[in-house]
């Protein structure tokens, strides 16, 4: 009884003071995403005070709160645009990747930590945090902005990337042979096919057999089902974020939308949830030996991030401003670095600083990732967009000389 009393009152205290942050970031213009995180940080491993009865509950609903978020973002779209968003990205994905794993691996190198450390570095540079951009795209009411397709279909191309890097690396870090490797590779993929099919060929019936008429039972069932295709698709090594991208775009008509309205409440909940734990997890001693690495590796992989959101935008025909902001909303990474960062360590490869050197990369980019998706909504931005593209149009306009 003790103890539950104690988890009690941490997490009441912890999620109170969240909602606290929360009001101070709104009232100041800013995302509360960082103010969780340093809330975290305050309050978790070497913090000013550790709350150790309350971290499995923040633990389990961290992971609940990814899911959450990634079915909302499922929720909003159709199987259709889903194919189509994904052969538009196919390009974009193919540079995403080389323009923001390289420099990871590179890094690892260079320090002497070997190409297993390479392989994980690069995966944890390459990754966006699907999550924590999902927040940003709600927070900054950007869902229905004609550049958030193309920042969805790039975390697509590479949540689903991961489905077969994460079975891939695992395989790699334990030192198995290559038949071994392979099977992890082929469950993977074929468990992707199977819930892809699944979605496009038979959401009208999973959509049929949910009610949109009783809240309650639609809420049982949209939710019961997310978890459970998350779960199914972790458990074959196959990322849960996607299984739940899936269901919601499996979800359709009036199910989807009554759904959405149902579950913002719980996913606003377990995101911020999501983002403490983090913090909690994250032990500030362990960040000034590998600050100015970390702020190095952010600011140039800031920069390819920026350029792949870009570029993608601008190809399918976005303006100027969207394709900035499509850029620096794509900057976060989270979820998936940590895990990267979790399979080295407990596999026991690389630097024993690769950890410490993933968690403070990861939150520095976390923290700077919402103040710069805002810059495109600047005044003194927006001006100087404009003058870009004015300047670049009458370039291209010119005639050229003989």
């Amino acid at each position: 009884m003790h103890d539950f009393t104690t988890l009690l009152i941490q997490v009441g205290a912890l999620l109170f003071l969240l909602g606290l942050l929360g009001r101070l970031g709104r009232r100041i213009g800013l995302s509360p995403i960082p103010l969780y995180l340093l809330a975290g940080l305050v309050l978790g491993h070497g913090g000013v005070l550790e709350l150790h009865a309350s971290e499995e509950f923040f633990a389990i609903g961290a992971e609940i709160g990814v899911i959450l978020l990634l079915l909302m973002l499922g929720l909003e779209y159709s199987a259709d645009e889903l194919v189509g968003n994904l052969r538009a990205a196919a390009p974009a994905g193919v540079l995403d990747a080389v323009l923001n794993a390289l420099p990871g691996a590179a890094f690892a190198l260079l320090l002497g930590w070997g190409w297993v450390a390479a392989v994980v570095l690069g995966g944890i540079t390459w990754i966006s945090s699907s999550g924590v951009i999902a927040k940003i795209l709600s927070d900054l009411g950007r869902l229905g902005n004609r550049e958030t397709p193309v920042v969805l279909s790039v975390l697509v191309v590479e949540d689903l990337a991961m489905a077969f890097y994460l079975p891939l690396v695992t395989a790699l870090l334990a030192g198995v042979g290559l038949v071994k490797g392979g099977v992890a590779l082929g469950v993977a993929v074929l468990t992707v096919v199977v819930v892809l099919v699944v979605a496009l060929r038979y959401g009208d019936l999973v959509s049929r057999a949910m009610s949109a008429d009783h809240p309650e039972s639609l809420l049982l069932g949209v939710l019961g089902l997310t978890l459970l295709v998350a779960g199914v698709a972790a458990k074959l090594q196959v990322s849960a974020a996607v299984g739940a991208f899936l269901v919601g775009i499996a979800l359709s008509g009036p199910v989807a939308h009554h759904a959405t309205e149902l579950l913002t409440p719980l996913r606003d909940l377990f995101a911020a949830v999501f983002f403490v734990f983090f913090g909690l997890a994250t032990d500030p001693r362990h960040i000034p030996p590998v600050l100015l690495p970390a702020v190095l590796l952010a600011l140039v992989t800031t920069a390819t991030k920026t350029a792949t959101g870009y570029l993608a935008a601008r190809r399918v025909g976005i303006t100027e401003p969207g394709r900035w902001r499509a850029g620096l909303t794509l900057t976060p990474r989270g979820e998936f670095s940590i895990v990267i960062a979790g399979l080295a360590v407990s596999a026991g490869s690389g630097s024993p600083k690769l950890a410490a050197l993933a968690a403070t990369y990861v939150l520095i980019t976390v923290v700077t990732g919402p103040v710069l998706a805002r810059l495109p909504d600047a005044t003194w931005f927006r001006r100087w967009s404009r003058q870009r593209a004015a300047t670049q149009q009458a370039g291209s306009a010119a005639p050229d000389r003989p």
